[in-house]
């Protein structure tokens, strides 16, 4: 990372790869960032990011955190005193969606007194057209607003928003595009979540994940084990394995790979001392599983299973 870091600060224009494009677009942001700073008497910008929502959330929201902290931000947990406000959203319980839109009415008011705030909405609740119709009509002063598909676009659109006296808006119906190697700041030293799959092919009549978070698409699992090597050598000794249907993982491989070959891998990282993974379909769960995790000597079950009427009936 640092090779691509030094060859970006040579480049003139965007280079069209991830994620040396992104890195390209954290060194404007940082010298807009900084260019703020001393207009506000050279005190560092601050910002705040709110989760909503599930652990994927939570995961994706330290992606955002090391992106701004690599940036020039530094960390507030007081949303009404940060610089920069993102609101990390869900969309699957209908009250998190009414706190959203309560926040931002406040939060409208307080950057009436401070123009130079900014807002910014991602997550699934960005997902759903009305609610981004909803935002430009009656929450005009948010200044970006982004889905689920492309937050590792994060630095390329916040330095567009910066740039911009109007919405930045850029929201994706879907993607088969996984992006390594970005930024994550994390909540914990010891343990980490760790994304090895997204979205979910499972369309249970009542559950809007498969449209919010799109078709299953697995990581390559050489790219899961040098995270979380990499984990391990910082500290970290429990990790817990996130996806919408981790039982389903590596379905679409070019080399496909069953959830159970992939924890036995995991399971030879010395230094990693527990297993965790959520969240789980009773359909893709499989006798391999069951076997590989009564065997295991790190791996604990806290998956969350979904029903349907289909996987209870079947």
């Amino acid at each position: 990372m640092k090779e691509i870091i030094e060859n970006v600060k040579l480049v003139e224009n965007a280079p069209l790869e991830e994620p040396a494009r992104q890195y390209y677009f954290m060194e404007k942001a940082k010298e807009y960032v900084a260019e703020m700073s001393e207009k506000l008497g050279g005190r560092p910008l601050t910002a705040c990011v709110t989760t909503f929502g599930c652990q994927m959330n939570s995961r994706d929201s330290e992606k955002l955190l090391g992106i701004l902290e690599k940036v020039g931000y530094a960390e507030e947990t007081d949303e009404e005193k940060a610089d920069f406000v993102i609101y990390n959203t869900c969309t699957v319980r209908e009250n998190a969606n009414l706190r959203v839109y309560g926040r931002l009415g406040q939060l409208g008011s307080i950057k009436k007194k401070n123009p130079h705030k900014m807002i910014a909405l991602c997550g699934c609740m960005m997902q759903e057209p009305e609610v981004v119709e909803k935002l430009k009509k009656s929450y005009r002063f948010v200044d970006l607003i982004f889905g689920t598909h492309n937050i590792y676009k994060f630095a390329e659109l916040l330095t567009s928003a910066i740039q911009s006296d109007r919405t930045v808006i850029d929201i994706w119906k879907d993607t088969d595009k996984i992006v390594e190697d970005l930024p994550v700041e994390r909540k914990y030293p010891f343990k980490s979540g760790v994304n090895i799959m997204f979205g979910c092919n499972n369309f249970c009549s009542y559950c809007i994940v498969p449209y919010v978070r799109g078709r299953e698409r697995s990581r390559e699992p050489k790219a899961i084990i040098r995270e979380i090597e990499r984990l391990v050598a910082d500290g970290v000794v429990e990790v817990m394995l996130l996806g919408q249907n981790v039982n389903s993982y590596g379905k679409n491989l070019e080399e496909p790979m069953t959830f159970a070959q992939l924890l036995q891998e995991i399971e030879k990282i010395e230094g990693l001392e527990r297993i965790r993974f959520m969240t789980s379909h009773p359909k893709d769960l499989s006798d391999e599983l069951i076997e590989v995790m009564s065997k295991s000597k790190k791996s604990v079950n806290i998956c969350i299973f979904r029903f349907s009427p289909e996987a209870v009936g079947s």
